[in-house]
């Protein structure tokens, strides 16, 4: 086998869990081979480049080997070998994820504590039965 259609190739690698999944990723324009956007029916060989976005990293890998069944992954990890730009990227990716803050830190609102929802409260009877904060002055300028 010298040539394998690449949405087969993407699943035997393990890079998507269905080859279903693996061909709607390339319909998407998210797989690329030796830089230019491809179909699912194009055949990849050994040595081509081939790069796929996954979430907010873009993996590149060179294919070393081609196969069409899909088989345990320390055989999958065989068929490529990932570029070093490629690795440099996804670790700096994930130390920034590391060293990103709390999302929850960042919500302002949300429900109010017991100490809130009593301050609440008191500042709401304060109000009275006035529905405006301006003082009324009975329609005298």
């Amino acid at each position: 086998m010298d040539k394998l259609r690449i949405d087969k190739w993407l699943w035997a690698a393990r890079f998507y869990k269905t080859r279903t999944l693996a061909s709607e990723e390339v319909v998407k324009g998210r797989v690329e081979v030796n830089g230019q956007e491809v179909k699912p029916a194009r055949e990849v060989k050994v040595g081509d480049t081939v790069s796929m976005r996954q979430g907010p990293v873009t993996r590149s890998v060179v294919v070393k080997a081609l196969s069409g069944m899909r088989g345990p992954a320390p055989v999958a990890q065989m068929l490529y070998e990932e570029t070093a730009e490629s690795l440099k990227a996804r670790e700096q990716a994930a130390e920034q994820r590391r060293l990103a803050p709390e999302p929850a830190h960042s919500i302002e609102q949300g429900r109010p504590t017991k100490r809130g929802r009593r301050e609440l409260d008191d500042a709401q009877r304060g109000w009275g039965d006035r529905w405006s904060a301006s003082v009324d002055n009975d329609g005298k300028s």
